[in-house]
């Protein structure tokens, strides 16, 4: 491939590979119904993860859909070329993933009574797995030394923008009972109690069979061998698995693994400047 090439959308950098002006007008004037459901996560924050969730919660754990179509296909995202060619196909409710901050939803969004289940990941682990995506794939820049992509995750000149601003946007959104937030570590410690969480927050009432059945199916070791989940199927000039798996470890803390002292306190105290007088707190210690 060429030279990767981005997007600059009110002030984010998103891939061209993946988005068009095209798409991002598409998903302006979007259609949100009152039915669907939007998983929104900041890149490399469990996004996949939903996609493999969100249609089993759906419908009522039925596999069928996580072994026919692939997860791009299955809920994809709102703002990508690919909704417009395959929104047909979706059945109510819709489930989708957007990357996008509150700010820039669809106006239908905000006046409609879609759901939204908003996951947070620990911004070291986040950074570590975007790192690793970078390496992979083609169509995004080299990420250079850690170091040096760390400096550019804190200063917000990577895909979608700093991460506590995308962060913010979704805490303070005034939703109401529209919106559910949880970790990628509450899930990766206990994926049936979240699973529960998330089905009665979206009104499914689903016996504690059909919850134990569809945490099987989405854990880590399940999803990485499904190839309509585990982006095996993406051609390798695109996404090579050879230099790093797409679905790496699937796990929480992998951070300690890659910072050094002076590295974890340089961007706790980046991260922490940046919140601030912000009304909630992280769920972890960045120290």
């Amino acid at each position: 491939m060429s030279s990767p090439e981005y997007l600059q959308y009110h002030g984010l950098l998103l891939p061209s590979e993946a988005h068009s002006w095209e798409s991002l007008e598409y998903a302006q004037h979007f259609s949100v119904e009152d039915t669907d459901v939007f998983a929104v996560t900041y890149p490399k924050s469990g996004t996949a993860w939903m996609q493999e969730i969100l249609p089993l919660l759906l419908n009522g754990g039925d596999l069928t859909p996580i072994h026919t179509v692939v997860n791009w296909d299955r809920v994809p995202w709102l703002e990508e070329k690919r909704l417009a060619q395959i929104v047909d196909q979706l059945t109510s409710p819709r489930p989708m993933v957007t990357h996008l901050p509150y700010n820039l939803m669809p106006p239908s969004f905000y006046s409609s009574k879609a759901k939204a289940i908003y996951v947070m990941r620990n911004p070291k682990d986040t950074l570590v797995s975007s790192y690793y995506f970078h390496q992979m794939a083609a169509f995004l820049e080299d990420p250079g030394t850690f170091d040096e992509f760390m400096d550019k995750f804190l200063d917000g000149k990577v895909l979608f923008g700093k991460w506590t601003d995308h962060v913010k946007s979704w805490r303070r959104a005034e939703l109401g009972d529209r919106i559910m937030f949880i970790t990628y570590e509450e899930m990766v410690q206990d994926l049936p109690a979240a699973l529960r969480r998330m089905s009665d927050f979206l009104c499914r009432n689903l016996s504690d069979e059909v919850i134990e059945k569809i945490a099987e199916h989405c854990t880590f070791k399940s999803m990485k061998a499904n190839k309509m989940s585990n982006f095996s199927l993406v051609p390798k000039v695109y996404m090579d698995n050879e230099k790093s798996q797409f679905l790496r470890k699937g796990t929480a803390g992998d951070w300690k693994n890659h910072f050094s002292s002076e590295q974890v306190a340089r961007f706790a105290s980046v991260i922490n400047k940046e919140l601030e007088g912000e009304s909630f707190s992280l769920p972890w210690s960045l120290e």
